[in-house]
């Protein structure tokens, strides 16, 4: 039996340690609400291709919707506590950590960073509890890993805009009561709220897939939308806008991932430890101790990375190419740990009686979404270089 002063063995380097009384608060709170709300439901919700809406209000009275943001009834907590959140979220699935993800640093962040006062004193407080859904509209059909190039268009006629185009891909776009839109007009790329029931604005929702099925993807079309000139945000021009919306979606997921690997080391070594072939338990055999020693391993430098990049959001020095590295090694790193946690349950890997393939199908999304795997090597290499591969 371990002794009390005993690292656990999914901690072995003490991680946790290093969080603050209000970060455990934060990581108990939600797994306690995983535990009890979302663990006995969610491989029938992903098996069904559905995200029960009413689970926002849920989470709002949690307090952790825009939890990261100050004011408008936000909790105004750290990056840390905010990391842990997507952390515990996201091991439990990942379109759980997407919905709270996009409806905090998506769609409330552009409102709470560049919207007007009118706008923050509308949406905010609402989204914050769960009474409103949000959606983050960037990329396009034909243009997703180029948004420079986007075809939305917004015209000026009179007071008001005229938006017209496409986006797809978009998390929680069926379920959203304002959606914030990028789109080019004459002045640059400016963000637009545009609110469900809009006349010319219609959602589909996208099916037929196999991966993060528990959570609703959706396209959205505008068709000569006129809305007023107080729906743009009026405190950013240009890809800086959505651009630093994504820096804030790619920290809680450089986060969220490593409660994703973690779901899984800790199936396969609960499986190791009690599964026998040939007469013993398979955690006996060198082959599987040695994948799972590494994917502990693996697993401790992607919580140590986070941490890391957490420390230094809270004291303001991180930058986009800081973050890109945490995105790129975390996701990277999650998916190895639950393939060779799927090896280790043998054909009980791929089945939703274990959670290890549905992490592993919804990590391969999380590896093209919020920038490609590809998009985040190039931005590390002009860094290190100085020279752009992009053009």
């Amino acid at each position: 039996m371990p002794r009390p002063t005993d690292p656990a063995p999914t901690d072995l380097l003490r991680v946790d340690d290093e969080l603050g009384d209000e970060e455990r608060l934060v990581r108990d709170t939600v797994r306690r609400f995983t535990a009890d709300r979302i663990l006995p439901n969610v491989a029938d919700w992903f098996e069904a291709g559905t995200l029960p809406k009413e689970l926002l209000p849920e989470i709002g009275r949690l307090g952790l919707l825009g939890m990261h943001l100050k004011g408008y009834g936000c909790a105004g907590m750290g990056a840390i506590a905010y990391g842990v959140a997507c952390r515990e979220l996201e091991a439990a699935d990942t379109g759980l950590r997407s919905l709270v993800s996009v409806q905090g640093s998506l769609a409330m962040f552009p409102i709470w960073k560049y919207g007007s006062d009118e706008q923050k004193d509308e949406w905010l407080p609402r989204m914050a509890a769960g009474e409103a859904a949000g959606c983050f509209g960037l990329t396009e059909p034909d243009h997703g890993s180029d948004p420079a190039s986007m075809t939305t268009r917004a015209r000026r006629n009179g007071p008001d805009w005229i938006l017209s185009g496409a986006k797809m891909w978009i998390t929680n776009g069926g379920i959203a009561d304002i959606a914030v839109v990028w789109a080019a007009t004459e002045d640059g790329i400016r963000g637009f709220l545009v609110p469900r029931g809009a006349r010319g604005f219609t959602t589909r929702n996208i099916h037929k897939k196999l991966s993060l099925r528990a959570s609703v993807t959706s396209e959205l079309y505008f068709d000569d939308v006129r809305l007023p000139g107080s729906a743009v945000l009026p405190g950013v021009r240009g890809l800086r806008g959505p651009l630093s919306c994504l820096s804030e979606a790619r920290f809680g997921i450089l986060w969220g991932v490593t409660g994703a690997a973690r779901t899984c080391f800790e199936t396969a070594a609960e499986y190791a430890r009690t599964r026998e072939q040939f007469g013993q338990k398979i955690g006996s055999f060198q082959l599987t101790q040695r994948k799972l020693a590494w994917m502990l391993a693996d697993l401790q430098r992607a919580q140590l990375l986070a941490l890391h990049l957490g420390r230094l959001k809270e004291a303001g020095t991180i930058t986009p190419e800081q973050v890109s590295l945490g995105k790129m090694s975390n996701v990277r790193t999650a998916i190895d740990i639950a393939r060779e946690a799927r090896t280790i349950l043998g054909a009980n890997g791929v089945t939703l009686e274990y959670p290890v393939i549905r992490h592993a199908n919804n990590l391969e999304s999380v590896l093209t979404y919020e920038g490609t795997e590809e998009i985040h090597t190039l931005a590390l290499g002009q860094a290190i270089t100085g020279i752009s591969a992009y053009r």
